[in-house]
């Protein structure tokens, strides 16, 4: 079986993070990405956070799998030409541009629509329109305005960002699931669209159960939140909630054996209804099974401090390891925290993909994330990123038709750099 979205051409106008998420997602699952970079510059991220000298950084690296990179300077009139001739070859187009500057380059959707009416024109913002629309977003900022940094943490503490990119990828994983949508689209209507991603959508979108609460706030105090039972008032907005658990069964990381050396000597543990007797068995307090103070959820919930405490001192005399393989044979809900020294080790997630170690011709043997999504008709080969310019001769002339002295005049120019100086670097 071929891979599922073979035959499709993406022109990749993306760089840093959201936008090649979303490219290198269709990358793995087949699509021709030919990614535009500047001359002797290429995507910034390629010199960002450099771990070797003069080499592309696990940065750029990790991002741009399985694409082909193409050299062109869009102010040179032939260098405008050719990206006007690959617009016309190519089935979407995806940006992430600061707000104006593809218009800026003279390609506004109306100029791409009058290039190719089935062009698929993919753009990733900060924000949508609104008072914002202008400014420029990274990642903490998305995860700012759009309502993470504000319910993570704890109480009393500042407000945090996580760890996981939800702002950049998480946007980009938006946009590769409106691209497709849009492709599915298009075979019916024969006509491509616009499909625009807000980073701060995103985070919201993903913040959706903080929402949630924050409805629910008006009826009431949440009463699943830790401050519930130690008889700390709610204000208007839904509050920094520590570790609980953001689904309606209460949840806390816990100490596990080792943590006073191990900064992840932890495990999360759900107090899940269903299992209660079991909880209460596997910790030593079987009397809590019918006791009226803890029998039932509704009955737990103004104890939980003590209960996560008796539950923890189970723990403490347990490895996280040794927690999750008892706690599992109980169906009780659980998970170790996982350093990314560990993830990096797990030769479970190398066997199904998840971790690939991927050969570069400067670089050497690197270790990244792979496809997280499993067809299993199309399985998706992890290939090495393109170097800056690398296929710029071999688009011009496989994918747009260019002649040997085309080439040659075009590159004199200056609209592609110096192509063979770029191959032999």
């Amino acid at each position: 079986m071929g891979k599922a979205l073979e035959g499709v051409r993406i022109l990749d106008f993306t760089h840093v993070q959201s936008g090649p998420t979303c490219t290198q997602l269709l990358a793995w699952f087949g699509a021709d990405v030919i990614k535009v970079e500047r001359p002797g510059v290429g995507d910034i991220t390629r010199g960002q956070l450099q771990d070797i000298p003069n080499v592309d950084s696990l940065y750029f690296t990790m991002l741009n799998h399985n694409k082909r990179s193409i050299t062109i300077d869009s102010k040179n009139p032939q260098g405008k030409a050719v990206l006007e001739r690959l617009i016309r070859e190519c089935d979407v187009l995806v940006e992430n541009f600061a707000p104006g500057a593809l218009d800026r380059m003279g390609f506004t959707w109306e100029r791409v629509q009058e290039l190719n009416p089935r062009m698929i024109m993919a753009s990733i913002k900060g924000f949508g329109p609104g008072p914002y629309e202008d400014c420029k977003v990274y990642e903490n900022v998305a995860q700012c305005t759009g309502g993470a940094a504000s319910t993570t943490g704890f109480r009393d503490g500042l407000p945090l960002v996580t760890g996981a990119q939800i702002g950049d990828s998480g946007t980009g994983l938006h946009l590769a699931l409106g691209i497709v949508t849009a492709l599915y689209h298009r075979t019916q209507s024969g006509r491509g669209q616009r499909v625009t991603c807000a980073m701060q959508d995103g985070v919201l979108n993903l913040c959706r159960v903080k929402l949630r609460d924050q409805q629910r706030l008006a009826h009431g105090p949440l009463t699943e939140y830790s401050q519930y039972g130690e008889g700390v008032p709610f204000g208007d907005a839904v509050p920094r909630a520590g570790n609980d658990s953001g689904g309606g069964q209460p949840g806390r990381i816990l100490k596990c054996k080792g943590w006073e050396t191990d900064p992840n000597a932890y495990i999360y543990f759900i107090t899940q209804a269903p299992v209660w007797g079991a909880i209460c068995d596997v910790i030593g307090k079987p009397e809590w099974k019918t006791h009226p103070d803890y029998a039932k959820p509704a009955a737990r919930l103004p104890r939980l401090n003590e209960i996560f405490g008796a539950i923890e001192d189970w723990t403490m005399t347990k490895t996280k390891f040794e927690a999750m393989e008892i706690l599992n044979e109980y169906d009780i809900p659980c998970g170790p925290i996982l350093s990314m020294k560990e993830l990096a080790e797990d030769q479970s997630l190398r066997a199904t993909g998840t971790l690939v170690e991927v050969e570069h011709p400067t670089r050497g043997t690197y270790l990244t994330v792979g496809n997280p999504i499993k067809l299993s008709d199309s399985p998706a080969d992890v290939l090495r990123s393109p170097l800056l310019g690398e296929h710029t001769e071999e688009i011009l002339r496989d994918v747009l038709g260019y002649a040997d002295h085309d080439i040659a005049e075009i590159e004199s120019s200056g609209a592609i750099g110096d192509i063979r100086r770029q191959a032999a670097e």
